[in-house]
């Protein structure tokens, strides 16, 4: 069978595909820690579940509704980044899509044409190459170091800006990094995207997630010139613990936001019951989301440590969102792998520890681990990690 030549560029998602061989051998009988998807381990509140279930029984979710969605949802979605960010927008420049990543896939296939250069800051989350890829549109990567906590600098982008620049990708917090911009910062992106009428594209999904005192910004936030060159996306998956309801969102330019609703309604939007859910998630007490907030921030502060005495493993403190991206090229080479992605396949079939290599990330000397599991699992993951090196080491 013919496949399309734009699908033979994308690649597999390195998240989903180590995800998916760690269920194989769990279903086979293996003692496998998984340490890979950036999926919250809590369960979804009792009071969304109730609103979801009411809204079932209420007849509220058995026709279609509006593709851009329901307007209670869109209204709360203003109402909270009005309240958090002091940012306002209007009912007609909010879409909620099914998942922040559908927002993303929207939007590049709204803005995109042949051609057209999205600049990336690297390490990056491993769908944004790809999605840009399926819009036709051409991935340029800017390289961070490890020394400026992983963040670019205006500097930087000037030096991949180019006369078909049309985006740039800002993830704070980051994943996998974990890395937070500053109001400063963004500010002199934000200002230096204004000048040269680039979009920003700024992915704010794990926005509530800030650890040790560290607080994001949003962009849109900084100045209405900033706000205006702006598409902000965000969803209820990671701050809520909704990752199975699907429910993410753009804000931003109405002439953008109405052309991603026309494509939408060429594609799919959200299951109505979903949106109903994460409409009380928004409205609810937002108690359960700071509780999450500070059993995450309790596990980093516990597990960092005992990754950063592991023997090969250079690590930067993250301030947000819930991973932490290693240099594991050293321990990689004290245990006679060729690569880091040598290194993580044998953790995962030896120690029985699964972790993401950094390939799809843009960094293939690095692993990115997940701390969205209890203490006790994340003390059992360090040490098996330790112990597979101490041997592997010596033999």
């Amino acid at each position: 069978m013919k496949i399309s030549d734009r699908m033979l560029q994308v690649e597999e998602s390195p998240t989903l595909g180590t995800s998916n061989k760690v269920k194989e051998l769990k279903a086979q009988g293996m003692d496998i820690i998984s340490l890979t998807v950036g999926e919250p381990d809590f369960q979804t509140p009792q009071h969304i579940r109730d609103a979801a279930i009411k809204a079932i029984q209420d007849n509220k979710v058995n026709h279609y509704v509006a593709t851009p969605g329901i307007l209670p949802l869109r209204e709360a979605i203003v109402a909270y980044h009005e309240t958090h960010d002091g940012i306002t927008y209007e009912t007609n420049e909010v879409i909620v899509t099914t998942g922040a990543k559908d927002a993303l896939y929207g939007l590049f296939q709204t803005i995109l044409n042949p051609e057209d250069e999205v600049i990336i800051p690297a390490p990056y989350w491993v769908s944004y190459t790809e999605q840009v890829k399926l819009a036709g549109g051409i991935a340029v990567i800017v390289d961070s170091k490890s020394e400026n906590e992983f963040k670019v600098s205006v500097a930087d982008l000037e030096a991949k800006r180019t006369g078909k620049t049309t985006a740039i990708i800002l993830n704070s917090p980051n994943n996998p990094t974990g890395t937070i911009y500053s109001q400063d910062e963004l500010e002199a992106i934000g200002n230096w995207a204004v000048e040269h009428n680039i979009l920003i594209v700024s992915d704010e999904i794990y926005y509530n997630l800030c650890y040790n005192g560290n607080e994001a910004v949003s962009v849109a936030s900084i100045s209405e010139e900033i706000k205006n060159q702006t598409i902000v996306i965000n969803g209820v998956s990671k701050s809520y613990a909704m990752t199975g309801w699907r429910i993410g969102y753009a804000m931003g330019n109405k002439e953008i936001i109405s052309k991603m609703t026309e494509f939408a309604g060429h594609s799919a939007n959200p299951a109505a019951v979903s949106q109903y859910a994460a409409l009380a998630a928004l409205k609810g007490p937002q108690s359960v989301s700071e509780e999450m907030q500070q059993i995450f921030e309790k596990r980093l502060n516990h597990f960092y440590p005992l990754l950063e005495k592991i023997p090969g493993f250079k690590l930067v403190r993250p301030r947000g969102a819930f991973y932490i991206f290693v240099n594991a090229k050293e321990a990689a080479e004290m245990t006679g792998y060729s690569s880091v992605t040598e290194f993580s396949l044998a953790l995962i079939e030896e120690a029985k520890v699964a972790v993401i290599s950094g390939d799809g990330f843009g960094f293939p000397d690095y692993v990115r681990i997940s701390y969205t599991l209890n203490e006790e699992t994340l003390t059992e993951a360090a040490t098996r990690i330790e112990d597979f090196i101490a041997k592997k080491a010596k033999d």
